[in-house]
């Protein structure tokens, strides 16, 4: 009895770190994604600032 009692308290630990886990593992797509789209917007925002300086110049 005892032992059956170990094994459900170390599956039950288990489950809570896991569910901890994958909750973390899902916090940091969605601030991987964020990031992400942020670089992106980042880029273009650069890019058309270059694009319209060399325009300029060559008017």
């Amino acid at each position: 009895m005892r032992a059956l009692l170990w094994v459900v308290g170390v599956v039950a630990g288990v489950l809570i770190l896991l569910g901890l886990l994958l909750e973390a593992v899902r916090w940091l797509v969605i601030i991987g994604v964020i990031a992400l789209a942020a670089v992106v917007v980042f880029a273009i925002v650069k890019t058309r600032r270059v694009a319209h300086r060399h325009s300029a110049t060559h008017r």
